[in-house]
């Protein structure tokens, strides 16, 4: 489970196209922030993706992703060219491939790697597609294969793009987007794959002669239904549109906490149960097997004088908090390293205290024990503190901050976003349990197991089942 959504430039406060994403996956399976620089390559190099070897570009941009550790691709990234990408799994009516090949978050880097803009980084990923198609497991543990869809864009453009196999349709953006775990490119596509009617036609998903519905031939309804893809895509479609003009980087970060029209009307809601049209996605277990969560959030500007990236780098942005890194135009290759934070060192699926994405879980897990009051002790602190790191963002940006001085204010709130943090999670453990709130006996087996999996201290970080 994933949503992107994007926002061009007439629809935002600052003119800056804003890109967003949270990015669903395994409950331990931890992902982190990655620069890679600008490289050139010997003639004839290879290349090793995540199970497959591809011929290596002679020369690859820098990027900067949001990488699940154990694969090469990434979840989402940027380039230092204003490239954005996010990707999600869709399910179609022709199963996709087990075969190893490209993974979805394979040809995601690829693009950001390959592309100086969105619609190269578009023509890198298609061809790709074309030439290696998409397959494997992409499970960090068990077996999950899936069909692929993303939102490229850049300070200009913006696309949808959607395939089954090595077949595709793109929609170019209008105004705003979103994407979930469903297709939504009917007939309104800007251009298709060459194969993808005959595609249909032979699997007799349209008859010969028909104007092509990528949706209507491919969506496997019930599937999608079963991640709660069209609803997730309801619901960031109603949160792009119900905001007028102006839209600002601090709202897409409120989307990307959203717990779904219902959970906003109740003030006692917690995570256990159906997911419905939440964006914001924690594990659970019970009558509803939820497996997945939210394990990364990014938020996006990039045109107009603006490259910022704000990045929980941790799971959960509902008990997390966004951080600014520069990175793109003004901010790119040789002063890449100069504005960018420190990001520790890169985390695996076992508790290291020395790693951010698990030094944020001991608060997120102790939070999930007692969400609305434990929630509660320290939200309106943290949007207060997110509230200023975006008014010091504001505040270079208006003097023309050099990339050493953007890099001294990111590192500067990391660190006091990681001090918060720590602040936070002895706050919250000293709020008692609540009967009415505790977790249901699934969901606290369930994160039980997934603490004793990952070697997660014991005692109070430790969610216990019930008596």
């Amino acid at each position: 489970m994933c949503d992107t959504l994007v926002a061009k430039g007439g629809t935002t406060a600052s003119g800056a196209m804003l890109f967003a994403k949270n990015s669903d996956r395994e409950a331990n399976e931890a992902q982190y922030p990655l620069f890679v620089p600008a490289q050139r390559h010997e003639k004839d190099a290879r290349l090793r993706c995540t199970y497959i070897e591809i011929d290596q570009a002679r020369e690859t941009h820098a990027v900067l992703l949001s990488r699940p550790f154990w694969m090469w691709g990434a979840e989402m990234g940027a380039n230092e060219h204003g490239v954005v990408i996010g990707n999600e799994a869709v399910h179609a009516k022709i199963a996709p491939g087990a075969a190893p090949a490209l993974i979805g978050m394979d040809l995601l880097r690829l693009g950001l790697e390959r592309g100086a803009s969105a619609e190269e980084a578009l023509d890198v990923i298609t061809s790709l597609l074309g030439e290696h198609g998409q397959g494997g497991n992409c499970a960090h543990k068990g077996r999950f294969e899936y069909h692929n869809s993303f939102i490229v864009a850049d300070a200009a453009d913006a696309f949808v793009l959607e395939t089954v196999g090595r077949e595709w349709a793109v929609e170019r953006v209008e105004t705003r987007r979103s994407i979930s775990n469903s297709y939504t490119i009917g007939r309104d596509f800007e251009r298709t794959s060459q194969g993808a009617e005959r595609l249909a036609i032979e699997h007799g998903l349209m008859r010969e002669g028909e104007a092509l519905d990528f949706a209507g031939a491919f969506a496997n309804r019930k599937r999608s239904a079963l991640a709660s893809g069209h609803q997730r895509w309801c619901r960031t479609s109603a949160l792009l549109t119900g905001r007028g003009g102006g839209l600002r980087a601090a709202e897409m970060m409120g989307f990307l906490r959203d717990h779904g029209a219902q959970a906003a009307r109740q003030q006692d809601w917690r995570p256990d149960g159906i997911l419905g049209g939440a964006v914001s996605a924690h594990a659970t277990n019970g009558p509803v097997r939820r497996f997945g969560q939210t394990t990364g959030s990014w938020v996006a500007e990039v045109g107009n004088g603006r490259a910022v990236h704000w990045l929980t780098a941790t799971a959960a942005p509902d008990t997390g908090i966004f951080k600014p890194v520069f990175f793109g135009p003004g901010f790119a290759d040789e002063k890449s390293r100069a504005a960018l934070p420190d990001f520790g060192p890169a985390p695996t699926d076992i508790y290291d205290a020395r790693t951010r994405w698990w030094r944020h879980e001991r608060l997120h897990r102790a939070v999930l024990r007692n969400y609305p009051e434990r929630m509660a002790a320290y939200a309106g602190e943290r949007d207060r503190l997110e509230a200023s790191f975006g008014e010091r963002v504001e505040a270079l940006l208006a003097r023309g901050g050099s990339a050493e001085e953007a890099g001294a204010l990111s590192r500067a709130i990391w660190r006091e976003a990681d001090a918060a943090a720590e602040r936070w999670c002895e706050q919250v453990r000293k709020i008692p349990e609540n009967p009415a709130f505790r977790p249901s006996t699934p969901m606290a087996a369930h994160w039980g197991s997934l603490a004793r999996q990952a070697r997660m201290p014991g005692g109070p970080l430790t969610l216990p089942t019930r008596a």
